[in-house]
This record gives C-alpha cells, structure tokens and sequence, in this order.
C-alpha cells in the first residue's frame, strides 16, 4: 500500500514539476488542423480515382478494316465507336457495354499506362448491353478492378464515374447513387434494360462501359446509358448503370 502511494505521489510530482506540459485534446486538435493546413488530404473521391485508374481501359471499336486507330484525320472519319471498359480478371479480361463493339471489324484497347492492344470479344449478354472482351498482350503490372455487391448499395451514396467522355480521359466525375431498379428503354426503342443503378455523375458518350465506384475505390455498376430528352446528346443527371452481378456473370464469374 505505501508503495502504490509512493508511486502515485511520484507521478503526480512528474506531471506537476517545472518543464513538463501536459498535451491536452485541444493541442492535439490545433496540430492537426495545422498537418492538414499544410498538405491537405486528397478528397474520397481522388482516392477512389486512384484506385480505380490501373483498371479502366479506352475500347476504340474499328468499323473499317483500313482503320489501324490512329488519330490522323483520314483514319478518323472511317467512322469509329468509342468507348471505355475495365478490367476485371489481370489476365486481360475487360469489361464494356456491347453498343460500344456491336458491328466493328476490329477492336482496340488502350491501358492506364498507355500501353494499346488488340482485343477480340469473347462474350456478350444483350439483354443487359455488356460485352466480354480479351485483350491480346497486357502492360505490365496490369491490375484487375476490385468489385462489390450492390446488395447493400443505397440512394445518397457517393459515387464516381471513370471514362472517355468524347475521347477525353480517362476523365473522372462525382455525384451519387439517384436510384435503384430503374428501367431505361434506348431511343430506338429496340430494348428495354432493367434492374439498373440510376446516378447523376456527369457521363457523356464514350462514358459507355466505363466503371461506376464508390468512394472505397470498388466498382458497383458499368455505366450504359443517358437519358437524353433531346438530340443533344449531352447529359441531363440521369445516368443509368448495369449492377456490377450482371456484369461479372456475363463473363461467367461468380456472383457475390
């Protein structure tokens, strides 16, 4: 007992004697807000991009068998369909919306790290507008989206859209989760896709197939459609997305 008293005396003495300060919550507050002050933190978002960035792909759909892909203004106007996927298996296996390869001669790929390849489609579900493609040769280091099941996804979520929007990209836009289950029927009225995420990122054509993700970087949905009440074929905030379960099993992976 006299021991424990002699301790407790000794610490209090510690505390108490000249030269030493106690931190308190309000210092510890202060430092930090000066750490962040300095080099602020990147946004959920940019770390979502980030993390979502090694996997997204350009898909450039060749209509002519002279198109090699270049970017010269004769190739250009052979008519082309442009487009983004995502890898989902890091043995090359992408995937994209089919509107975006349905007819070409020809498909070209363009990884992160610039590295380009030709692709050949190795699957499709039509019902709900995906393709399978492969990728012939692979960048190294090719890194495979890391997805996760919409089953507990829910309106007000946070969420990014990653693609080639008019070929510029990979450009990134952020926005939320607007709804769930929704049904869009394309213009010429030749399908109607169900069970679909709606959102209002930003998504313009050539965001077709491109990954929708939430702020912990996981990929929930293929991007596949706009609703355009006009001819504009700009957006409006109404974006629609395939559930990431349909798109895994169109390329015959496991569900969730």
């Amino acid at each position: 007992m006299g021991f424990m008293l002699a301790s407790v005396l000794m610490l209090g003495t510690w505390k108490l004697s000249p030269g030493h300060l106690t931190i308190t919550q309000e210092d510890i507050d202060a430092a930090v807000r000066e750490s962040l002050e300095k080099e602020p933190l990147p946004s959920a978002a940019a770390k979502a991009y980030e993390a979502i960035l090694p996997s997204v792909v350009r898909v450039t759909g060749l209509m002519n068998d002279k198109d090699e892909g270049e970017d010269s203004p004769e190739e250009k106007a052979m008519g082309r369909s442009l487009g983004t996927g995502v890898v989902i298996i890091d043995n090359g296996t992408i995937l994209t919306n089919l509107h975006v390869v349905s007819g070409a001669k020809r498909i070209k790929v363009r990884f992160a790290d610039g590295h380009e390849s030709e692709a050949t489609l190795v699957g499709a579900q039509p019902e709900n507008d995906l393709a399978v493609l492969r990728a012939s040769s692979l960048p190294d280091d090719l890194q495979a989206a890391t997805m996760r099941s919409t089953a507990d996804l829910r309106p007000g979520e946070e969420v990014i859209a990653v693609g080639h929007p008019f070929g510029i990209g990979p450009s990134v836009s952020q926005g939320v989760v607007s709804g769930l289950k929704r049904e869009f029927r394309n213009p010429e009225g030749e399908r109607t896709l169900t069970n679909l995420i709606q959102f209002d990122a930003a998504a313009n054509p050539g965001n077709s197939g491109g990954p929708l993700v939430t702020m912990d970087g996981q990929v929930v949905g293929i991007v596949t459609a706009i609703l355009n009440p006009s001819e504009q074929r700009t957006f409006i905030g109404i974006g629609f997305a395939v559930p990431i379960e349909n798109a895994a099993s169109a390329a015959g992976m496991p569900p969730f």
